[in-house]
């Protein structure tokens, strides 16, 4: 970048001072042809203002160089400026596409079946279990409409997603959810690992297996990564991973918010569906 700063400079006063002598020659040869009049004395003075004439043409283009640079500058600034405000505003549209997704009618539906159907057996867990749905309602009409929030609060809403989640089945080992590390202060995209986690969700149809779905949170001072593995039927029925919120759309929000600063991951194999991202800085 400095070399280019440097070479950019040298050609500037290179080309103003080619610039300068081309023009020293063409006025003195209108000069001295009679087809201008000399200031110095119809040059009777021969080319003694040369030197003068060439470094003050030369001042001149180089003013006027820079001139051009600053608003070249400035244009470009401008250019910038108005494309980072079309991705902020494209981003702002795929949040809320993203938001709009995540109220998921089966989901909404059959969690309120539950509750009605755990309310005679346990009014107070069914208590429990309403106010986690009330809490998601309102993170997601909400909360994400800031750019950022904190760590925990997007982990508090994945935990009360897998506990709506749970009560849909009596195998308590059917998924297990971990968070390893500081989450202190950090902040990060609101909802940019649920999409994961909910698509690991519709795709593990036997809810009696062990561990069929597996979430950790790993934290360290530079880096916040997610591993989401959920266990899937091959048969062609379902084999399609791509329901719901698209990998491209997951996939184009990540560009836009983290661009270089994030690792995405996805492998499919062996009835075995695992997303890796890592978000460095998070």
């Amino acid at each position: 970048m400095h070399k280019r700063v440097f070479l950019s400079i040298i050609h500037g006063i290179a080309i103003s001072a080619a610039a300068a002598v081309t023009g020293y020659i063409l006025i003195r040869y209108s000069i001295e042809s009679g087809y201008m009049t000399d200031m110095d004395d119809a040059g009777k003075h021969g080319r003694s203002t040369a030197v003068t004439v060439i470094v003050a043409m030369t001042l001149i283009g180089l003013v006027t160089g820079t001139v051009a640079l600053v608003i070249k500058g400035f244009i470009n600034w401008f250019n910038e400026k108005k494309l980072k405000e079309a991705l902020k505003e494209k981003n702002h549209e795929m949040e809320m596409a993203l938001v709009k997704s995540k109220i998921d009618p089966h989901l909404l539906f059959n969690t309120i079946n539950n509750i009605d159907a755990l309310i005679i057996k346990d009014a107070v867990e069914a208590s429990d279990y309403l106010n986690k749905l009330s809490d998601i309602m309102r993170f997601m009409l909400y909360e994400t409409m800031a750019e950022k929030i904190l760590l925990s609060q997007e982990i508090e809403y994945i935990e009360k997603y897998i506990a709506l989640q749970k009560i849909r089945t009596a195998n308590v080992n059917y998924i297990h959810f971990t968070v390893s590390g500081d989450v202190g202060d950090k902040t990060i995209a609101p909802m940019i690992f649920i999409p994961f986690i909910e698509n690991a969700f519709k795709h593990t149809t036997n809810k009696k297996l062990e561990n069929a779905i597996t979430v950790n949170i790993l934290i360290t001072d530079k880096k916040i990564k997610m591993v989401c593995e959920n266990k899937f039927d091959a048969k062609p029925k379902v084999q399609t991973m791509n329901s719901g919120l698209g990998n491209e759309l997951i996939e184009k929000r990540l560009q836009l918010i983290y661009a270089d600063k994030h690792l995405l991951e996805i492998n499919k194999n062996n009835e075995l569906y695992s997303v890796h991202l890592t978000i460095n800085n998070g």
